[in-house]
């Protein structure tokens, strides 16, 4: 049964039937499921075996001391809420008990209502506790370095780098074009160093208008500026102790430039309307689609500022200089899309799509100007279209398959380049086979699809892909 829908289930130890008959009544009564042990030993044994909510433990009893009990059980558990039941109601004791790992204390006699209410608030802290962690570490592991898509020699070089300057302090400048992946690789760096478990916070410069993005990086105190009815937290503050990842840091201006030079030389920075001067704990990474160094030429990026933030460059390739990943990629986002929409799933839930070979020869054609963000959004598109597990090119978009023709390299003989890809291969072959059937077919366009064996529609996307001009030779 998934843990909402399952009753919060608590262990009563303790050597005194009454009060063990007492608590039973009580915590069944209201919704829990209890479990009873009558000494300490009994206890200790019934958690080897199960997982429980709550342990309710008394204090004194024959075999062993409550307070022995509680620190056996947090060198197994550390974080099973203990609730320590005691007639000896003291300071000393709660002492005693808070320092062995008890949550908390209760004094016998009890009132059933307070006693209930503070079990309640308990067994929920815990499972908040519990649940952030896990979506923590979900979070973690979603953008670790090594489940970035991507098993291109280039792409190995950017994950080995990751692996290396994850865990400093340095500031990172990632470059690269639009749609390579920049944030998530950001993300990556982020969630591999010491500062994993504290905030990511994303600033788009490019966005935001000038006057609009210092506040959001500084903040601003009341009456800054018109409109300043209150105070406002900047993401500096936000990401104290954690990473700010500064996007198209290019279209900074100048006085921005100026305040974040100061930001990370001497770790501190004022609001805007402020003269007050706070110290902040930021690891900076910063992406650029512009050619900074370009720009500080021109005039247009500081130069001291360049080199503060180029400590480290990562630059990321684009996609059609690294074709070799995009089967694994269109394999990832077929998952993540699949699950979206609930279409071709097997029984554990992994997708059961893979485009046809058409489809993927023209997919591995196309020149990707918008890199791994186009190349996510055709595969979404193709998920949604799709009415089998083998889409073909009826589920890609025009533009695609009218981008010109693949492009064959070739040595200087005419023949295939040495180190043409397996597509390139193929689609030579098949260029040279559908020539020569159309040759022998008078270019009839319709007799060469029946003796190919082929679908005249398919034949006629074949033909645009290869860039086979059948105009001239058909006249």
């Amino acid at each position: 049964m998934p843990e909402f829908q399952r009753l919060p289930r608590v262990l009563v130890i303790d050597d005194e039937e009454d009060i063990r008959d007492s608590l039973e009544a009580l915590l069944t009564l209201e919704g829990f499921q209890v479990e009873l042990a009558f000494n300490g030993t009994e206890g200790l044994q019934r958690l080897e075996r199960a997982n429980y909510d709550l342990v309710l433990l008394d204090l004194m009893m024959p075999d062993r001391s409550g307070l022995e009990v509680i620190q056996e059980i947090r060198q197994r558990d550390a974080d099973t809420p203990v609730f320590l039941i005691t007639a000896y109601g003291s300071v000393e004791v709660a002492v005693q008990a808070i320092k062995a790992g008890a949550n908390d204390y209760f004094s016998k006699p009890w009132d059933n209502e307070k006693l209930i209410i503070e079990i309640r608030r308990m067994i929920d802290a815990a499972r908040l506790e519990r649940e952030n962690r896990q979506l923590k570490q979900a979070l973690k592991q979603r953008y670790q370095f090594q489940n970035i898509v991507g098993k291109s020699e280039r792409m190995a070089k950017v994950l080995d780098l990751i692996a290396q300057v994850a865990p400093s302090r340095s500031t990172i400048l990632v470059t690269g074009e639009t749609g390579t992946g920049k944030e998530s690789i950001a993300k990556a760096i982020h969630a591999n160093s010491p500062r994993g478990e504290q905030m990511f916070i994303t600033v788009s410069a490019g966005s935001l208008p000038p006057e609009l993005l210092e506040s959001s990086l500084f903040g601003h105190v009341q009456g800054a500026f018109a409109g300043a009815t209150a105070a406002r937290q900047g993401a500096i503050e936000a990401a104290h102790r954690g990473t700010l990842y500064l996007d198209e840091i290019a279209t900074l201006s100048m006085e921005t430039q100026t305040k974040l030079m100061r930001l990370l030389q001497e770790k501190e920075y004022s609001p805007i309307g402020s003269t007050e001067s706070i110290k902040a704990d930021v690891r900076l990474l910063a992406a650029s689609t512009q050619d900074l160094r370009k720009m500080v030429e021109e005039g247009r990026f500081r130069e001291d500022l360049y080199y503060r933030l180029n400590v480290i460059n990562i630059a990321l390739p684009a996609l059609r200089d690294r074709k070799e990943d995009i089967p694994p990629l269109i394999e990832h986002f077929f998952g993540v899309y699949c699950r979206e929409n609930e279409k071709f799933l097997d029984a554990q839930g992994h997708s059961q799509l893979r485009f046809d070979s058409d489809a993927m020869q023209i997919l591995m054609d196309h020149a990707w100007p918008g890199n791994v963000r186009e190349l996510e959004n055709v595969v979404e598109r193709a998920v949604v279209l799709a009415s089998s597990e083998s889409p073909g090119a009826e589920v890609l978009p025009d533009h695609l398959l009218h981008a010109g023709g693949l492009k064959i390299r070739r040595d200087e003989g005419g023949n295939v380049a040495a180190d043409a890809s397996l597509f390139e291969l193929v689609a030579d072959f098949e260029r040279h086979r559908i020539m020569e059937q159309l040759e022998k077919s008078n270019w009839s366009q319709t007799e060469a699809a029946q003796v190919l064996q082929i679908p005249l529609s398919t034949l006629n996307q074949k033909i645009k892909r290869l860039g086979i001009d059948v105009k001239k030779r058909g006249t």
